[in-house]
């Protein structure tokens, strides 16, 4: 089967590769020039290892290839899967102008092709968008009504940034909405291989059960937060806390570990989106607001916990370890480094930051802080170290690198740290939801 998938980003390659190791014959069309080279020269334009891996066998063996021709890949497709971004705009509301551009382009291809090719919307769009917004823009350019001339489908993606293409090829669920049953049927054909339960459903629901996943997890995220900072207040270590709630089967143990908050691609900016979507039908969630007011919060819970230990933090010299919003890959979006360093500097902080691959982008966001070439380097003189980051070789960090710093006080910011093993290397640990009994 020939696949087209427009957008070369994370969700376009681990869509493209996934179709690929299934044996179809798969196309990316991206409008960047320089992306295209980039997948076309076997490399993934973002760190993801496992799944670059495996692109760069499928383009060797000329099994998936890129393209900026996106027309040209569209009419030799049968199935056509739009995996462009939505960026928030300031409002919140989701940035649908990259979806237009794809669906205008596919429907020139839809006009010259008499085969019936399906449509499946996977970029992430708020309920009611595939058949407001993509669908008339397919039918005017194409002179095709959805349903007889092509078929419309929503397939909305869960994957984790670092196990892009395990969760791709393993996923928990596939969704498949439709707007009409033939349609759901042949996308439901194509991922009969994919040995995981489905749902099926139609256009709107599919887009829901994408935000509903997501703010959970960011509810989630947020509980364990803030039951975390009210554990540290009490004297009480949250981990013991929070690992026998989430015994509870109805809690679970997943996503119940504190930390800065929640970033990346997806959380904060789907947070948003179904926010202002109720909004526009007149339901004001407090539930939402609070999630992303928690969030916001949650770095400065970091600073709180540094300034009861150190004091004052004018002029003093602060170590943040890792910039990317989570160790494991270099995507700066909505990292929590951006309001923790903001802060810093706003209380007179000298901030000096390390990460293992997100320090180009973050440069281009704050050009004026100092930046280390390794860890041991960032911990050099520091009065205080923040781990906003939880990259594995953090652990390894010991009494040779702390013995560097003036004053060996480090906050882990993600409980990735052992406190055992950081205060017996002679530094003192002080985690997010880490309080110390009168047994300890």
């Amino acid at each position: 089967m020939r696949i087209c998938v427009v957008g070369a980003g994370y969700v376009g390659l681990a869509t493209a590769v996934m179709f690929g190791k299934l044996g179809h014959d798969v196309s990316v069309a991206d409008i960047d020039d320089t992306r295209v080279r980039t997948v076309n020269s076997g490399k993934a334009p973002f760190y993801e290892p496992p799944l670059e891996k495996e692109l760069a066998r499928l383009v060797k063996a000329g099994a998936l290839r890129a393209t900026t021709e996106v027309v040209g890949s569209v009419a030799g497709a049968r199935f056509v899967f739009i995996c462009v971004q939505t960026p928030s705009m300031p409002s919140g509301r989701i940035d649908t102008r990259p979806v237009k551009r794809a669906s205008k382009d596919i429907a020139k291809a839809l006009a010259r092709s008499e085969d019936f090719k399906v449509v499946v919307m996977k970029s992430t769009v708020v309920p009611g968008t595939t058949d407001s917004v993509v669908r008339p823009l397919l039918e005017k350019g194409s002179g095709k009504a959805a349903g007889t001339g092509f078929g419309l489908c929503m397939n909305p993606e869960f994957l984790q940034e670092g196990s892009a293409l395990k969760d791709s090829m393993e996923p928990s669920r596939v969704v498949v909405g439709s707007m009409d049953k033939r349609s759901g049927d042949m996308l439901m054909r194509l991922y009969s291989p994919v040995r995981s339960e489905k749902v099926r459903t139609d256009l709107r629901t599919a887009e829901m059960i994408k935000y509903a996943s997501n703010c959970f997890l960011a509810t989630k995220i947020s509980y364990a937060n803030e039951i975390a900072d009210m554990c540290v207040r009490f004297g009480i270590d949250s981990e013991t806390v929070l690992k026998a709630a989430g015994m509870d089967p109805r809690i679970g143990p997943l996503f119940l570990k504190p930390g800065l908050g929640f970033g990346g691609s997806c959380l904060p900016k789907d947070v948003r989106a179904l926010k202002d979507r109720a909004m526009a039908d007149g339901y004001g969630s407090k539930l939402l607001s609070a999630l992303l007011a928690i969030n916001d919060r949650q770095p400065l819970e970091a600073i709180w916990l540094l300034e009861r230990e150190i004091g004052s933090l004018q002029g003093k010299r602060v170590a943040v370890l890792g910039l990317a919003f989570k160790g494991g890959v270099d995507d700066i979006r909505e990292t929590r480094a951006v309001p923790l360093v903001t802060e810093l500097l706003a209380k007179g902080a000298r901030v000096v930051a390390f990460d293992p691959m997100a320090m180009p982008s973050f440069i281009k966001v704050m050009p004026t802080i100092e930046y280390a070439s390794s860890a041991q380097e960032c911990l050099s003189g520091a009065d205080g170290c923040i781990v906003q980051a939880d990259w594995k070789q953090f652990g390894t960090l010991g009494r040779k690198e702390f013995s560097r710093m003036r004053s060996p006080v480090i906050v882990d910011g993600r409980r990735c740290l052992d406190p055992a093993k950081v205060e017996r290397a002679g530094a003192k640990y002080l985690g997010i939801g880490y309080g110390r009994t009168e047994t300890d």
